[in-house]
């Protein structure tokens, strides 16, 4: 399987990808997020030595008990970020052999008038969190090249969605894939740009998350690489009982075994340091 970006592409099988966060912003649920640019890109700069093989930058909260940002400040959140991955890049060293290096840049947001400000900045990937409702998104990425993920979710981003029930999470997930992979191609995107997200917490209930767990490798018939945001999410407080999202990393770790293990190309996470010494001990261990 091979993963397309703008000038290069990364084959699987491989050991799974790991996939550092750097929140632009003040309000990110882990209590991580900086509006100062310099511990931003010193952020980035210490995942990419960690053995971050991507670095997700969002300059908006995807909490939902938080106002959207106006287009026009993330955007400038952005571009302060953006302008400089390169110094990180020129500064930093990879952790080993096997590490993508330089490090995939993709952008977290889902408002076009966004993605379309940061393409321009050397950005290979955006991690589209808002569930591909129409195919702008997708038709941007294509005319520029760029790679997509598609993240599995129902309604508008940054509004709760604690009513939604599924009979069937696995099944509606499947169907969802189809219809958002038809959407994108026939946008422009070639098939193999596409990376898929089972949006773990997003429209989802404690069970629907175990189950997405448990029952991950269906995806696999996609062929497309499958990135699984593991990292302190609400279904591990629930589980163990954690209120505080940093005391979660033990139970992320657990988590990064169990979908590595159903399938899992790429973990999104916090503790970069922790979740490369989960992959690479998977790795040797199989």
């Amino acid at each position: 399987m091979i993963w397309k970006l703008p000038a290069r592409e990364i084959e699987f099988p491989r050991r799974p990808l790991v996939m550092g966060i750097v929140n632009v912003n003040d309000d990110s649920f882990s209590g991580d997020g900086t509006l100062e640019i310099e511990a931003a890109l010193g952020q980035a700069k210490r995942q990419a030595e960690e053995g971050a093989d991507v670095i997700d930058v969002g300059a908006e909260s995807a909490r939902t008990n938080r106002a959207a940002v106006a287009v026009e400040e993330e955007v400038r959140r952005f571009r302060e970020f953006l302008v400089r991955w390169p110094e990180v890049i020129a500064t930093a060293r990879p952790k080993d052999d096997a590490q993508v290096w330089p490090p995939v840049l993709s952008a977290n947001t889902w408002r076009p008038e966004v993605v379309e400000a940061v393409l321009p900045l050397d950005v290979e990937l955006v991690n589209d969190m808002g569930g591909l409702p129409n195919d702008r998104n997708a038709r941007l990425c294509a005319g520029a090249g760029v790679s997509l993920l598609i993240m599995h979710s129902v309604g508008e981003p940054k509004v709760p969605h604690f009513h939604q029930q599924w009979e069937d999470v696995m099944g509606a997930m499947e169907e969802f894939f189809e219809e958002k992979i038809a959407m994108a191609v026939d946008a422009g995107l070639a098939m193999e740009a596409l990376v898929l997200d089972p949006g773990i917490d997003f429209a989802k209930q404690r069970d629907d998350n175990l189950t997405v767990y448990r029952e991950l490798e269906r995806l696999n018939r996609f062929e497309r690489p499958l990135l699984v945001p593991v990292s302190r999410k609400t279904v591990i407080g629930d589980v163990l009982g954690i209120t505080e999202p940093k005391e979660r990393d033990a139970g992320t770790v657990a988590c990064i075994s169990a979908v590595v293990r159903r399938g899992a190309q790429m973990v999104r996470v916090h503790d970069v340091r922790a979740a490369w010494q989960a992959v690479k001990m998977l790795e040797a261990l199989v």
